[in-house]
């Protein structure tokens, strides 16, 4: 993997590459590098972990649950779409228009966060990894962190967007080659049975499942406009070209979470042991040599997502912080303050993955109202109830984050964590669209 990341790099960096994945002719990317790359980022380590995870628990309607927050295809198509027949070169260049530098402030805080949470929880899983196929050695998990880590930070340093759009396409294909060879061994096994799996409850019941569709349904309309990765990638090529990498990412990448998730529905179903995040439980379902397949698919992924946050934290820093010069020096320079800080958060003691995406789900939800009435109405907010917006959502992701403490506890109705996270949505979103009704300024232009 290596190797092939480095032989695929650009032999030249160039700031236009650099920054906005051009090659060295000047030329965008295409549409099929595009949708690879799309699909490759988004599929990623901690989103097949979070599929399978939640299918084991909760049966087919946790990994449809999971699935559903890839309708953020189309609605961050429809987003990019509709940002650009404004002018807009960018979500910070739109908001700019309207709410000025306080606006990008918000904006921009949640992205970080969440390239943050990208890079911390990828690397969580390749230690995750190592640790499951290497047990007799006790430093496995850090050195794997460690080395991955490294090995992004590397090639994307060297080469920046353009490297990551690259080495994403050869990414995309061995890891559909890889899960071509991983499926049948799941659906071929003498315990698996179709209509089992599909009506499968979990080993905790569905209920928790139905919810997490409601809250993705819920968050699917703001969620992918806190993306960089996403959205970054949306103002590369021209507006047709990106509307169809959008569309063909959103079915390619919908049907392989959903497929990998099957995996861990069908670990629930003959009631294996829940042991080190599936891994472990898988080796002992599979073998040796299936289990190789499904390390192997997860930690291309991994790698796909890790070289395309740290390009994108370059672009945040020097594109739209502008906090140096633009140079590939200070996309460098970047990079790796990213890299060693989302390292550094594997540190930390939270192991469950899903609250990675919750967190930051509900922190994008503070942008529902402001692209609702941007981009569907047409009419602006005032500053204020932008203000307002913001604050409801980040109030509403730390209560979810910290729902364990005693005096969230008290603020909280008693009830499973994700019917909990349920209501604060629910909440986040009636003080948004509550804020931008009462600071309404008329028509965009007016």
């Amino acid at each position: 993997m290596a190797a092939l990341s480095l032989l695929a790099m650009p032999r030249r960096a160039t700031v236009e590459g650099f920054f906005a994945g051009a090659d060295e002719s000047g030329t965008p990317p295409g549409l099929w590098t595009l949708v690879f790359s799309q699909v490759t980022t988004w599929i990623f380590a901690r989103s097949l972990m979070n599929a399978a995870i939640l299918g084991y628990f909760y049966g087919i309607w946790g990994t449809i649950a999971y699935t559903a927050y890839y309708g953020s295809f189309l609605t961050g198509g429809f987003i990019v779409a509709r940002i650009r027949a404004h002018g807009g070169r960018s979500v910070q260049d739109w908001l700019r228009q309207d709410y000025g530098a306080f606006g990008n402030a918000c904006y921009n805080l949640v992205i970080a966060l969440r390239l943050l949470s990208e890079v911390f929880a990828n690397l969580l899983v390749i230690g995750l990894i190592a640790r499951a196929t290497l047990p007799g050695l006790p430093m496995a998990e850090w050195l794997g962190i460690l080395g991955f880590s490294v090995l992004a930070l590397v090639y994307s340093g060297l080469g920046g967007l353009r490297a990551s759009l690259r080495t994403d396409v050869w990414q995309m294909t061995l890891f559909l080659v890889v899960f071509a060879l991983a499926l049948p061994a799941l659906f071929l096994s003498p315990d698996f049975s179709f209509a089992a799996v599909m009506t499968a409850e979990g080993t905790r019941g569905a209920g928790p499942g139905l919810v997490l569709v409601l809250v993705a349904l819920l968050q699917v309309f703001s969620y992918p406009a806190h993306d960089p990765v996403m959205m970054d990638r949306g103002f590369l090529a021209d507006p047709r070209t990106a509307e169809r990498s959008f569309l063909h990412a959103f079915w390619i990448s919908s049907l392989c979470i959903f497929l990998f998730g099957l995996f861990g529905v069908q670990a629930g179903v003959i009631g294996a042991e829940y042991e080190q995040e599936l891994l472990v439980t898988w080796q002992k379902m599979f073998g040796p040599q299936v289990f190789l397949l499904i390390a192997l698919a997860l930690a291309v992924s991994a790698l796909s997502t890790l070289d395309s946050a740290l390009s994108s934290a370059a672009r945040l820093t020097v594109e739209e912080l502008h906090l140096g010069p633009r140079s590939v020096t200070t996309g460098r320079v970047a990079m790796l303050a990213f890299a060693v800080a989302g390292t550094a958060l594997t540190l930390w003691g939270n192991k469950t993955l899903f609250d990675a995406v919750a967190v930051s789900g509900t922190a994008s939800m503070f942008l529902a109202p402001v692209l609702f009435w941007g981009l569907v109405l047409g009419r602006r907010m005032a500053g204020w109830a932008y203000g307002a917006s913001f604050v409801a959502a980040m109030l509403g992701a730390a209560l979810y984050l910290f729902r364990g403490s005693e005096t969230v506890k008290a603020l909280l109705p008693e009830a499973h964590g994700y019917t909990q996270l349920l209501w604060i949505c629910i909440g986040v979103l009636i003080l948004g669209f509550a804020a931008a009704l009462a600071g309404d300024r008329g028509r965009r232009g007016a």
